[in-house]
């Protein structure tokens, strides 16, 4: 059986290393409620000159139970068989800098349980063991390409290619990882923008700190500090991404002509008590300039509160990924995310 490269903390800089499921097998507790189907988990390793670790989570029969990965307790049945339902489509989802595969769990087993094949990338070159992208000039364009070569990939496998249905493929994102599925929708980057938005203002020093690069590893960061060119505009559409969910995406480098070029069908949500991103630079930008969104903003919340609970501290440059505003439930808002996000995706292969 392949091996599960799924992550445990540790304890002295609480990080993630990888640790293959037989270890965490024991550490599963069987959930409440039964249902149709349940969120199985695998792991994929997209091969290449810096390869791709991806989690599946996907549609199973078999009941799942609580699993202590690290700091992250996902409801899952690890290397259950998938069902034999058809898939509702394939999801895609993209972490924020500094971030890993797993924060959006919650996310992508609900939409797991609902019927799609949901592919959470950990992006090599910025997640929580390595940033070395983000200083290499070319984040704004790799980023975007690592999840089209999962996505090849997937449409290449002989066994889910199959069974994807034709033109049900979505892309949800986080942070940084908002702008990746943006820039997937059609939207462009211009990265010269970031240094003159941070010239140019007062009010987003969450950002502007994060961009001027990484102190060290972190867990759960939110902006990328780039070099690039004046001028350059990064195109890196993928025509195959049908639909976008961006979670409070970083988004001040992209240019206003582009976003009002973006066609496909975009569920924006911004946090009231964003201390990393501003969000009338960043998810306000995206409202203000890409008419067609289905935007809101979230009250009380903070920067993470798009990312899963973890179950203990998770400290970065840009705060605590665990912790919330004071008065703001994270969990209790999540079954409400949850369910928009689920109706978003079915919305749009019903059209």
């Amino acid at each position: 059986m392949t091996h599960f490269l799924l992550l445990a903390l540790r304890s002295a800089a609480r990080h993630i290393r990888p640790f293959t499921a037989a270890a965490f097998v024991a550490l599963a507790a069987l959930s409440g409620a039964a249902s149709a189907q349940h969120a199985g988990l695998r792991t994929l390793v997209v091969p290449g000159d810096e390869p791709v670790n991806v989690a599946l989570f996907y549609p199973t029969a078999r009941s799942a139970g609580v699993v202590q990965l690290g700091p992250w307790r996902p409801v899952v049945s690890l290397g259950a068989p998938v069902s034999a339902e058809p898939l509702k489509g394939l999801i895609l989802v993209s972490h924020g800098t500094g971030g890993n595969e797993l924060a959006h769990h919650n996310l992508a087993t609900r939409l797991a349980a609902e019927g799609y094949l949901v592919a959470a990338v950990r992006h090599p070159g910025d997640n929580w063991q390595d940033r070395s992208m983000i200083t290499s000039g070319r984040y704004f364009g790799e980023r975007p390409r690592q999840i089209s070569r999962v996505l090849d990939a997937l449409l290449a496998s002989p066994e889910w290619s199959a069974r994807i249905p034709a033109g049900r493929i979505g892309a949800l994102g986080h942070s940084a990882g908002g702008y990746t599925v943006l820039a997937l929708a059609g939207a462009q980057a211009e990265p010269a923008r970031a240094a003159q938005h941070c010239r140019g203002v007062q009010d987003d020093p969450g950002f502007c700190a994060l961009a001027k690069g990484p102190k060290a590893p972190q867990p759960a960061a939110a902006a990328p500090a780039v070099t690039a060119p004046d001028g350059t505009l990064v195109s890196v559409p993928d025509a195959r991404i049908r639909a976008v969910v961006a979670l409070a995406p970083m988004a001040v480098v992209f240019t206003p002509d582009s976003l009002k070029a973006v066609s496909v069908p975009v569920l924006l949500r911004v946090a009231e008590q964003d201390a990393v991103l501003t969000g009338r630079y960043h998810g306000g930008h995206v409202a203000a300039h890409l008419a067609t969104a289905r935007a809101a903003t979230v009250p009380g919340a903070g920067h993470f509160a798009f990312m899963a609970q973890p179950s203990q501290a998770l400290p970065s440059d840009a705060g605590d990924a665990a912790a919330n505003p004071a008065g703001f439930d994270r969990v209790a808002y999540h079954a409400e995310l949850e369910s928009q996000v689920v109706q978003f995706f079915g919305q749009q292969w019903t059209r």
